[in-house]
């Protein structure tokens, strides 16, 4: 691939990005596509095969034992250096092992929890001490990992957590006092990163916390509407004395490295999810294929080719956008190594960059899920209900990840603030643009159709509109409410919204210009058909959330200028979606799986 032109978070805003600059999926190498392959069928050969066995934790030995069997193929190290034993992928492979280990319900949850925030933290915050003598014993499964921040009364606001680290008398030992809940793998964990507050301190810290210590108990396995094969733990933790040495990072650090954790973790998520509705729309798919009604299989009927084509447009949209956030983030990390930073402090800094990428891929990916799981209920109609069939499971298990990793309500609002918060810092330059779109608003329209050359000059024209939508409707509330918009959160959700499509409907029109650009465009009608629709709806949905937004703020003749300026922002061509989406349900009943 050739060397991207180098972009920061949020820039795609205001900047206009080339498809020969964004990473697709179809740019995989062959040995990336090997890694993913290994994955498949690891939850092939030792997972999916014992689903009902995983779920009913008869065997508490079990789930170690398959983190174990993970180990002996790398996959508990893809992203820790082979210094320490692991692969050292890049981040957008590691996205991809993520992708394929996705489909495998609770052991997915357990692999991911061990891997992502049971690891980095070390990974990232650890000295070189701390990371000689627990990395190596994480990556090969000899010890297992949780990630303890979440009490009764501190889940999204995480800093007003109650945990307590007091320094004993000889200064050798914090004692940590507290309770955490909902820890994934805390069952069987040899290594808790656990956040408490030192003395009176106003932020968190975070220390390494080893169950050999002692004074850890814990209550009986959640009872959970899904993951249900995944352990899940209230840790309690009395007068456990850890050194001083098994502090992570700095004192009052611990929130730091929380916030940076999670941003990993939700485009993790994302890609965990785009795994697990690949699944799904492949199991769908099949079903339709199989079952039959009045005569004949129920893919022929267009209320079915409806919802497989919807499937399969929406993962199509979200793998678009996840792997180029990720490929974005690989190239930040590689730019900040080339500035002189070290391995550890340049992925965070890469990563942190695109935080507000990170957050929309979370929002995304997990709510395609739900959506992909709903509607495989739905085509196994009575089967779907049924416990015999795949997507009761699948149903049940999805549903958490709009909860996971901050919930989505939570990530919609910070996408928003970290996006208003760049600006003011200058990281940003959005009031230039604002600026010009008031002054297109107040001017005399340009009916003209000269939208330029190249490919799809109509789709790029009408997301760049879309971007004046949102920059349109976001800058006229900042104005009406200046700080006080961080207490109009229904106005930030709308705007949310807008902004995740902006970049989801950006990504995919650029995978697909790239793929034209590859194979030319009788081979790639499928994947425009896929895009024309989602650009369609989203179009729609676009219009809906600014109109509420400019309807909650805006009076008079301020009002009608606004709602003028989402008229002419929001017109497109007319479109047949129905065709489209008959074309692309054919061609995959015709491959019996998802096939992009």
């Amino acid at each position: 691939m050739e060397t991207a032109q180098l972009v920061k978070g949020g820039e795609f805003l205001i900047k206009d990005t080339q498809a020969k600059d964004v990473f697709i999926p179809e740019d995989w190498s062959e040995e990336q596509k090997m890694i993913a392959q290994t994955c498949k069928d690891f939850l092939k050969q030792e997972v999916l095969n014992r689903l009902d066995e995983i779920d009913s934790q008869k065997d508490p030995k079990l789930m170690p034992s398959l983190l174990d069997k993970a180990a002996q193929l790398g996959l508990l190290g893809t992203s820790v250096p082979q210094q320490y034993g692991g692969f050292g992928m890049d981040f957008n492979t590691g996205l991809l092992v993520t992708e394929a280990l996705g489909a495998g319900h609770s052991f997915t949850v357990a692999i991911a929890a061990h891997t992502g925030i049971g690891t980095l933290p070390i990974l990232y915050y650890g000295n070189d001490q701390q990371k000689e003598k627990y990395l190596p014993k994480l990556v090969t499964g000899e010890y297992k990992a949780s990630y303890c921040l979440t009490e009764p009364d501190a889940g999204s606001d995480a800093n007003s957590g109650k945990t307590k680290a007091i320094l004993s008398s000889d200064g050798k030992h914090y004692i940590i006092n507290g309770q955490k809940m909902w820890i994934t793998n805390g069952g069987f964990s040899h290594i808790f990163i656990v956040f408490a507050k030192i003395d009176d301190d106003k932020n968190l810290s975070a220390f390494i916390v080893e169950k050999s210590f002692g004074g850890i108990t814990m209550n009986e396995e959640e009872k959970k509407m899904g993951i249900k094969g995944s352990s899940t733990r209230q840790l309690f933790f009395n007068d456990c004395k850890v050194p001083i040495e098994n502090l992570l990072s700095e004192r009052g650090n611990g929130f730091k490295i929380a916030v940076n954790i999670l941003n990993v973790g939700r485009i993790k998520l994302a890609a965990a999810c785009i795994g697990g509705a690949k699944a799904t729309s492949t199991s769908s798919i099949n079903y339709a294929n199989e079952r039959k009604q009045f005569g004949k299989s129920i893919g022929t009927f267009g209320a079915i080719k409806y919802k497989l084509a919807e499937q399969a447009i929406r993962i199509y949209a979200s793998e678009s956008a996840c792997y180029r956030a990720g490929q974005d983030i690989e190239n930040s990390i590689e730019s900040y190594k080339a500035a002189g930073l070290n391995e550890v402090q340049a992925k965070l800094k890469g990563v942190e960059q695109f935080a507000i990428e990170c957050a929309i891929m979370k929002v995304h990916s997990s709510e395609i899920l739900s959506y992909v799981v709903d509607e495989g209920v739905q085509i196994y109609g009575g089967m779907g209900f049924s416990a015999e069939a795949p997507m009761d499971r699948a149903y049940r298990d999805a549903r958490i990840n709009r909860i996971f990793e901050g919930t989505n309500e939570i990530n919609r609002l910070l996408s928003v603030d970290m996006t208003l918060k760049r600006a003011l810092k200058g990281e940003l330059d959005l009031m230039g643009p604002v600026q010009a779109i008031i002054k297109e608003l107040t001017s005399v329209p340009d009916f003209s159709t000269e939208k330029g050359e190249g490919l799809f000059v109509t789709e790029k024209a009408t997301i760049k509109n879309l971007k004046k939508t949102l920059l349109m409707t976001a800058g006229a509330a900042v104005q009406k409410y200046a700080t006080a918009l961080e207490n109009e959160q229904e106005l930030l959700m709308n705007i949310a919204d807008i902004l995740l499509e902006v970049y989801i409907c950006e990504s995919t029109w650029l995978r697909t210009e790239k793929l034209v650009q590859q194979k030319g465009e009788d081979a790639c009608k499928i994947q425009i058909d896929m895009s024309h629709v989602y650009l369609a709806d989203a179009v729609d949905r676009v219009a809906k959330a600014a109109k509420e937004a400019i309807q909650t703020f805006a009076i008079g003749d301020e009002q009608k200028m606004l709602l003028l300026g989402l008229k002419r922002f929001t017109k497109v061509d007319s479109f047949n979606a129905k065709e489209a989406r008959r074309r692309i349900a054919d061609f995959l009943l015709q491959k019996n799986e998802y096939s992009f």
